[in-house]
């Protein structure tokens, strides 16, 4: 599930590279690092829930 989301995050942020989305906060081509920055907390996130619960 967590790769999922950081390829779909990273396909976002391509896109927001190439034409950017209009959302808010993301107006400018170079505001993708907030997508990637995004990728790289739900993965931090998702690596340790499964940290707290591989040992019970």
């Amino acid at each position: 599930m967590t790769k999922i989301v950081a390829i779909l995050l990273f396909l976002i942020a391509a896109i927001q590279v190439i034409k950017p989305l209009g959302w808010p906060g993301l107006k400018k081509r170079a505001d993708a690092w907030k997508l990637v920055a995004g990728v790289v907390c739900v993965t931090f996130a998702s690596l340790v829930l499964s940290a707290l619960f591989q040992g019970a």
